[in-house]
């Protein structure tokens, strides 16, 4: 649930304050990374990135103060890489919903010290 006074909201859109489709979309795709991650041990979890958005539809729009019931489902999968069908709803209505790649990592690169 996001509040209204969120700075995201100032410029989309004043006045008529929406959700922007974007966080939506990593909201699911850190939703399918948790359960990607629940099929390994806990002490051995690989990091999951987001490869691909397969499809991403917004049906409705999403308001400041509403409660989002975020879903994954793992419809495929290879060594390296999970496709995952995705929703997210208000209210039992679906407002968004598709499907997302994520790969497999142990880990990053390390970055300037």
């Amino acid at each position: 649930m996001f509040d209204a006074t969120d700075p995201m909201f100032a410029g989309h859109f004043p006045g008529n304050p929406i959700v922007p489709g974007v966080i939506i979309t990593e909201a699911l795709a850190q939703t399918a990374g948790i359960a990607a991650a629940s099929g390994y041990p806990e002490t051995a979890r690989p990091v999951f990135l987001l490869s691909a958005i397969r499809t991403m539809k917004f049906l409705q729009a999403v308001r400041p103060g509403e409660q989002i019931e975020l879903r994954a489902e793992k419809i495929g999968a290879t060594e390296t890489l999970f496709q995952f069908k995705v929703e997210a709803r208000v209210n039992g209505a679906v407002v968004a919903e598709g499907q997302l790649v994520l790969s497999v990592t142990t880990g990053f690169a390390s970055g300037p010290e």
